[in-house]
């Protein structure tokens, strides 16, 4: 086979080395990486400068926050990872800013000051569980996630509890939500739109009350709040001034609820001068109307009712 043949089939050419060809295409290969990577970093509006700067800094922090955790994993003193995390806090890689998502009721000051409560601020030693264990002792966050946004950052994303009634007890009006965490007060000239549950306990009932609203979901706009009386049944409060007394247990109070509805539906009970309507017993309608003939029945007061079994009829 002639020395052309050899050639082209690929052989080495006489007289030049394998490897010293393989050094060159590497080479070239190499070359052409680099110069592909410069023409995308002058496309990007940043300057070169900038993310050069950026670049440094976020190898230097996740070698510090690297080398932090193999020398706790191996039991080096905690001094030397502290260290290594101030060091990379004075290269610039401390926190900043904190950025705060999911807010939409409770006060954001709050959550700026348990995130910037630390005792060092540089990134790699900033304690991320611990500040979300000191936001979910807040009534308005149900969970919260906290993560480090590289060279100066830390986000903060809040889920709230929603709001669902407000409950009265001693005196005092609190914002609640459906499991019956206190979120916030509430100031008696700036009450929000929701029901007002009144007395002990009742804001544990906040779930079984919505349940009861739906068995008659047409009184619900009319009803003002309700009372949970001895730890066992509802008295309901209606806005023109009624109130009605219903019986104990989940099943018997959705009957008697979804009854009246039905009552009012075809006599109109509501706003006609009854005080209490009255069907605690079992196949019993009580009604106690206005001493006075012809008596508006009034607004009824925010006040929890005489103790069990003391209820007029």
């Amino acid at each position: 086979m002639s020395e052309r043949a050899k050639i082209r089939r690929g052989a080495t050419p006489r007289g030049v080395k394998a490897p010293a060809i393989a050094r060159r295409g590497a080479s070239a290969a190499k070359a052409t990486r680099k110069a592909v990577a410069s023409r995308a970093v002058a496309t990007l509006p940043i300057p070169a400068e900038r993310l050069e700067r950026w670049w440094r800094r976020t190898v230097l922090a996740l070698g510090a926050i690297g080398i932090a955790g193999i020398a706790w994993a191996l039991g080096v003193p905690a001094l030397v990872g502290t260290e290594l995390g101030e060091l990379a806090g004075a290269a610039g890689l401390s926190v900043k800013r904190v950025e705060i998502q999911g807010i939409h009721h409770m006060d954001r000051l709050p959550v700026y000051s348990v995130a910037l409560d630390q005792t060092s601020t540089a990134m790699p030693l900033v304690d991320l569980a611990e500040i979300r264990a000191k936001l979910l002792k807040f009534g308005w966050v149900a969970d919260a996630r906290v993560s480090r946004r590289l060279p100066d950052t830390l986000l903060v994303d809040i889920v709230e509890r929603e709001p669902a009634a407000i409950w009265q007890t001693n005196g005092r009006l609190s914002l609640i939500d459906r499991s019956g965490v206190v979120l916030a007060p509430v100031q008696p000239q700036a009450m929000p739109d929701l029901p007002v549950i009144v007395g002990p306990g009742a804001n544990f009932q906040t779930q079984d009350l919505a349940q009861l609203f739906a068995a008659a979901p047409r009184l619900k706009p009319l009803i003002a709040g309700a009372t949970w009386v001895g730890g066992r049944r509802w008295d309901m409060r209606f806005q023109s001034g009624e109130t009605l007394a219903l019986p104990e247990g989940a099943e018997a109070e959705r009957q008697a609820l979804a009854k009246f509805d039905r009552m009012d539906q075809a006599a109109r009970l509501l706003g006609q001068g009854f005080v209490r309507f009255d069907m605690r017993v079992p196949g019993k309608f009580v009604v106690r109307v206005s001493r006075e003939p012809g008596a508006d029945a009034g607004a009824a007061p925010l006040v929890p009712p005489a103790p069990a079994g003391t209820d007029a009829i």
